[in-house]
């Protein structure tokens, strides 16, 4: 890329204070950090390419705002505290005009939550994003997919479909019209990370996973390691009224809350000695939690709406499809 060191002058060093723990950072063949006494690395990498995740047309502060949320969620969704990441940026030229507001976006982001910029990549090719994040974590508490037992309850955060809906306004512009869309539309992008809900589960949730691919296909993810099944109540998965306004039909607003990709809302089970602990752990973290089910004997997978059963043959996002 034409003015490659100008550019990650210009953009990408000097923009945040330090944190204690960062030694050295940007600027140098590798990046040097400390990890307290106690605490594990928990990492997560994740890339978004021009015209899969995100249209070439893209407003690009909201791009920026996805592609670093995303992978903060995946640290959520381990207990973990974001503390450093890395970045790989392609583009296919040096356009500045594209980098000032992306980046602006970007250190927002990543000072709201503390994460430090140690290093990175840039690159002349497609649009392309990737990002590698690291947070700290105690290893004994650390939230993990192999968890769940036989019995244990099944909670979501937030609502869910809203990215769905909002993807199918900007897939399909003709839907604009219909009520919500551009509220939708930013939900899209503007996912919060549930940070402090993945902290106050330590100790509390046997297993939590982020929803990026669906709900549908995500606890698929948990029931496998966990060598458990489930029982899914899918009428009591949470909707916001938005969702349901913009689809025109309940059902329908609920099978987008079972396949919504790129949600970024937790997954998480709880046991039946910790239920009770819950509502009381979650109460500053600004976000609201629902039990849509409970773990079940591995093999078991069932969708009821209040105990009538439901024959919906449905499946999540598929990067490969």
């Amino acid at each position: 890329m034409s003015g490659e060191f100008n550019l990650i002058e210009k953009y990408f060093v000097g923009r945040q204070m330090s944190r204690s723990d960062v030694l050295l950072a940007a600027g140098d063949d590798c990046a040097l950090v400390t990890v307290p006494q106690g605490l594990s690395v928990a990492i997560s990498t994740d890339t978004l390419v021009s015209g899969t995740h995100f249209l070439p047309s893209a407003d690009p502060a909201l791009v920026a705002h996805k592609a670093l949320a995303s992978n903060i969620s995946d640290l959520a969704a381990m207990g973990a505290t974001p503390a450093w990441v890395s970045f790989a940026l392609t583009m296919p030229e040096a356009d500045e005009a594209w980098l000032a507001p992306f980046c602006e976006a970007f250190f927002q982001l990543a000072d709201y939550f503390g994460i430090q910029l140690i290093g990175g990549d840039t690159t002349k090719g497609p649009l392309s994003l990737t990002l590698t994040v690291q947070g700290l974590v105690d290893p004994a508490k650390a939230l993990r997919r192999d968890g769940a037992q036989v019995g244990d309850w099944l909670y979501v955060t937030g609502n869910l479909g809203d990215s769905k809906a909002g993807l199918d306004v900007i897939l399909h512009p003709e839907q604009g019209s219909k009520p919500f869309a551009s509220e939708l539309e930013k939900r899209h992008y503007l996912t919060t990370p549930r940070v402090l809900v993945g902290q106050a589960l330590l100790g509390l949730a046997s297993s939590a996973i982020d929803l990026s691919d669906g709900l549908i296909s995500d606890i698929k993810h948990i029931l496998q390691r966990s060598a458990v099944g489930a029982s899914i109540d899918v009428g009591s998965l949470p909707v916001s009224p938005e969702l349901t306004q913009f689809t025109g039909d309940a059902e329908l607003a609920l099978q987008y809350a079972l396949t919504s990709g790129e949600e970024y809302e937790l997954c998480f089970t709880v046991p039946e000695q910790n239920k009770g602990s819950i509502d009381s752990a979650l109460a500053h973290c600004g976000a609201k939690i629902t039990c849509i089910g409970q773990i079940r004997p591995q093999g078991v997978f069932e969708l009821h709406n209040n105990g009538k059963p439901i024959d919906w043959s449905l499946s999540g996002y598929d990067h490969f499809k």
